[in-house]
């Protein structure tokens, strides 16, 4: 990991904007966003104010350039280092990532382990070459999962990136994030956010393991472009045909006026990325070494296909998960299953929310780890994922 890396996830680990730092350093947005996205090489004076704003000692600070692992930095603050003296103690910790994990809440079975723990920071601890596809829908916008936007959610949706769509025959809809309101500095941070995530995935991921994962046409192209700087090949679209009540509204204040006009096409499919690690010679090789590189066919007869019809979550899932990004298992359980290709392995869902990519992983047979950082979330996960296994799809 680069210091500007490092630099930037000293920062956001306490919830300081560039603008408050750049004020409080006395230099511009511009030279500070540069730093972090290593275009330009910190001096020494500004690593010392780095050190000084986040009370770290500038000499372990000046020796990430050199020896301490990129796993370093995440722990300095969860286990109160400040000294260069203490780095032998960190790599400990960096060497048995197990050790700090059970340290969190967490819950298991046979087949699964939860964690209410930030994924970035669990991500980077787990050993490289350790998991074996990763399926999940994240935070598309991330704004929209941020402690600020979900309390305002759950307090009745009072303004914000949520908002509740007009309803349809007096039917009552589901809150919908605006993705259409993003800032630049909302996209630069999502496209950095996605960085960060694609990194530590192509660390632990084995050689020819896949990445599925939920966008939303609006933002893909961000998405994608992220996870490819980082070394990944992209695979192709799974399209999720699916009709949701998301966009064709008029004019707003002025449907009458305009009625011929939608403001945005109703949507009527999802894309999920595919992206793959590198494989280590050929498929075959790479199948018989690390079992993986491909996709899990349907049948011996039929591939496992890109596009897949499917409906919104119906009211009987969410009332077992009332989650609202929840993704049905008759869904998830089709994508689930063709992401290991020989039924062995490990599935990752970084961003677990309510725990369908979970559920549909031991539906299935297969092991499976869920992260969560938010606390209810990871509640709701506990109690909803037996109920999700047990929920008859219909594509049974």
């Amino acid at each position: 990991m680069e210091i500007g890396n490092i630099l930037r996830q000293l920062r956001l680990r306490e919830n300081h904007s560039i603008v408050s730092v750049s004020k409080e350093f006395g230099l511009s947005k511009s030279y500070i966003s540069k730093i972090e996205n290593n275009e330009r090489k910190p001096n020494n004076s500004i690593i010392k104010k780095y050190a000084k704003k986040f009370s770290l000692d500038y000499n372990l600070l000046i020796s990430t350039r050199d020896n301490i692992s990129e796993n370093s930095i995440k722990l300095i603050h969860k286990l109160g280092l400040k000294s260069v003296n203490d780095i032998s103690y960190l790599n400990y910790y960096c060497d048995n990532s197990n050790s700090f994990v059970r340290e969190k809440e967490s819950s298991y079975s046979v087949k699964r382990q939860i964690y209410n723990i930030d994924a970035l920071e669990w991500m980077y601890l787990r050993k490289e070459n350790s998991i074996h596809a990763i399926v999940t829908d994240p935070p598309y916008g991330i704004k929209e999962y941020s402690m600020k936007e979900l309390a305002k959610l759950r307090n009745g949706n009072k303004g914000g990136v949520w908002r509740i769509p007009p309803s349809l025959g007096g039917a009552k809809r589901s809150p919908l994030p605006r993705f259409s309101i993003l800032s630049e500095g909302d996209k630069n941070a999502f496209v950095n956010f996605f960085a960060d995530f694609a990194a530590a995935a192509f660390k632990i991921l084995v050689p020819g393991g896949h990445i599925f994962i939920a966008s939303n046409p609006l933002l893909s192209h961000l998405l994608y472009s992220a996870i490819e700087r980082k070394g990944f090949e992209k695979r192709g679209e799974i399209i999720r045909l699916v009709q949701t009540l998301r966009g064709g509204d008029r004019p707003k204040n002025a449907h009458e006026e305009f009625s011929g006009i939608s403001v945005m096409p109703r949507s009527c499919w999802e894309p999920w990325g595919l992206f793959r690690k590198p494989l280590e010679g050929r498929v075959q090789d790479n199948l018989r070494k690390w079992r993986t590189g491909g996709l899990r066919r349907i049948s011996e007869h039929q591939p496992f296909f890109d596009v897949i019809k499917s409906a919104p979550t119906n009211r009987k899932e969410k009332v077992l998960c009332p989650h609202p990004s929840l993704k049905p298992q008759d869904f998830m359980r089709q994508i689930v299953r063709s992401a290991l290709p020989l039924s062995e392995g490990i599935i990752l869902d970084p961003f677990m929310g309510g725990g369908s990519t979970i559920a549909a992983a031991e539906y299935l047979g297969y092991e499976s780890i869920g992260l969560e950082i938010d606390k209810d979330y990871f509640r709701l996960a506990e109690e909803s994922i037996p109920k999700l296994i047990n929920y008859k799809a219909t594509i049974e």
